[in-house]
């Protein structure tokens, strides 16, 4: 049965990890329809948040071998990059594996990876090459494939997901309520509006994938049983 599973991963020597460094705040992300030919040696990133002065990071970035601006708009940057001899990537590996990089995108200090894997094997065969080049390796949760492609999990970002299980474990959803958005800032580490707003648009995401998808099939949802995925 493949999995998908997500990850943390983080080395000095992972792709753009001097950039990320650089830029914790700013937001970059792995196009998806480079993720899986890393024979071209070439690589698509957006970069989110940033202005030009992200193009002397670049440059003094050793992962990076050339790289070209393809577009701009605003403080989004979209860049092509070629990668150095010395940077290290996952991609042929989870390839080799028989599985397939979803998205990665940077969390401040490395990347945060989503991969599907046809079993626990490659994912444990995944996890000790990356023990053997030195990347860490953080597994955050997996589901079966089956069960993910069939609920909801994949309509909610990390954060909504983050702020959402938080919500309901504090008792935010209970009558009366037993947390408060302030507590839930303090335990995410973000600001009471970046709760308020990651919990309002991961609900309205959670009823797009359910209640609104189900009504457009011409039937109501299931009202209990319902799965986001067999998360460990």
């Amino acid at each position: 049965m493949s999995v998908i599973a997500f990850v943390s991963i983080a080395h000095p020597d992972l792709a753009l990890s001097p950039t990320i460094r650089e830029y914790p705040n700013a937001r970059i992300e792995v196009l998806s329809n480079s993720t899986t030919d890393p024979e071209t040696g070439m690589f698509f990133f957006v970069i989110r948040g940033v202005d030009e002065t992200v193009d002397d990071a670049l440059a003094d970035d050793h992962t990076v071998a050339e790289w070209t601006l393809v577009d701009e708009c605003g403080s989004d940057r979209i860049y092509r990059i070629r990668h150095t001899a010395r940077a290290k990537l996952i991609s042929s590996e989870t390839i080799e594996l028989g599985g397939v990089l979803l998205d990665c995108t940077s969390n401040g200090r490395g990347w945060d990876v989503r991969v599907h894997l046809p079993d626990r094997a490659a994912l444990s065969d995944l996890w000790g090459y990356c023990e053997r080049q030195g990347v860490s390796f953080e597994l955050h949760r997996m589901a079966r494939a089956d069960e993910w492609m069939s609920g909801v999990s994949e309509e909610l970002t990390d954060e909504q997901y983050d702020a959402l299980m938080a919500a309901y474990e504090e008792g935010y959803f209970d009558e009366p309520r037993d947390a408060s958005l302030e507590d839930l800032a303090d335990r995410l580490d973000i600001s009471p509006t970046a709760v308020g707003g990651r919990i309002r648009r991961g609900t309205e995401q959670l009823i797009r994938a359910t209640l609104a998808r189900e009504r457009s099939r011409g039937r109501a949802a299931p009202s209990d049983g319902a799965t986001a995925g067999d998360v460990r």
